[in-house]
């Protein structure tokens, strides 16, 4: 039986890794079989992460975090984990294909995943002009006109980052006013390949076996109007991957985990939580390290009262023999 299993492999997850293995407890992390690395695995230039001054590719960050996890004792495991049974002294956790491991504390770093439209033919078109990721995507829409909806620090990255392939990049919002940092808003606005389209939100996609237009609703008047493209690219936010937790963990209104204070502790003991899967407001690397230093901290001090209170019992068992 391990000590401590992590499940998710961002920033969160790799830093409790980190802190649960100079901690000498022998983590086992569970990373995603296709997802490995979370989001930084799609995002290109991270300038705010602490002590890269010059910047640090998002791959690049979450490989050296793995390595640094790894050096200390971390056993990482690519496969994804199918159900969790959360009650109890032990914990068990089963995969795909590697079986069912068992624990005494859990921490989830599950993150977020892309939020979609919902809208017809979405998912249709996917693969086929229709895409979550800029950085994955982007080199196949070389000198074509393309869209990216949504007014955050993730759209303004998206429609950035796309100029070095399109010829024309629409940012497609439903409001006048953009809730992207200062520095994202300046750098679109000051792109001459970024075009916006204001009030505005897409209901239709036009294709049958690729993207070759939006139907756009004004937010305003109800008018409709068509926007010829070739991709669509959706950047607007992310839910939290709590689908393993439903009906064991408590969540919050946001849909998160629920945490007690600013702990990591979840409503069962044991059972930790840290990073976007517990935060729908900041949503930052640093952050989720943060968060995942806590997890692991939490749960090295639970174990350590779980050992100080079974070599208290034995010792009041061998005194009273």
């Amino acid at each position: 039986m391990r000590e401590i299993i992590i499940i998710g492999s961002g920033p969160a997850g790799f830093t409790a890794a980190i802190y649960a293995a100079r901690a000498g407890l022998k983590p086992l992390l569970l990373a995603s079989s296709v997802e490995a690395g979370g989001e930084l695995m799609n995002t290109t230039e991270v300038e705010n992460f602490p002590g890269f001054p010059e910047g640090i590719q998002g791959p690049e960050l979450m490989i050296k975090l793995q390595e640094q996890a790894e050096k200390f004792g971390t056993e990482v495991i690519l496969d994804d984990v199918t159900a969790v049974h959360l009650s109890g002294d032990v914990k068990s956790v089963e995969t795909g294909y590697s079986g069912t491991f068992e624990a005494r504390s859990v921490i989830f770093a599950t993150g977020s995943a892309y939020r979609k439209l919902g809208i017809h033919d979405e998912e249709r078109l996917s693969g086929r002009g229709v895409s979550w990721c800029a950085t994955c995507d982007g080199f196949f829409f070389k000198t074509k006109t393309i869209a990216v909806v949504g007014g955050g620090d993730s759209a303004m990255e998206e429609a950035t980052f796309l100029t070095r392939f399109a010829e024309k990049v629409y940012v497609v919002h439903r409001k006048d006013t953009l809730r992207a940092s200062k520095i994202m808003q300046e750098r679109a606005f000051t792109n001459e390949k970024i075009e916006f389209v204001w009030n505005s939100e897409v209901v239709g996609i036009a294709g049958e076996n690729a993207v070759e237009g939006l139907s756009l609703r004004n937010t305003v008047d109800g008018s409709e109007s068509e926007l010829p493209v070739q991709g669509l690219f959706v950047a607007i936010g992310n839910d939290p991957r709590v689908h393993l937790v439903h009906g064991q963990l408590e969540l919050t209104a946001e849909g998160t985990i629920a945490v007690d204070g600013r702990s990591s502790k979840t409503n069962l003991p044991g059972v930790f939580a840290a990073g976007d899967v517990i935060d729908p407001h900041y949503r930052q690397a640093v952050t989720a390290a943060a968060s995942g230093t806590v997890a692991a901290l939490d749960a090295e001090q639970f174990l350590a009262a779980l050992d100080q209170a079974a070599a208290e019992a034995a010792e009041t068992l061998v005194s009273a023999s």
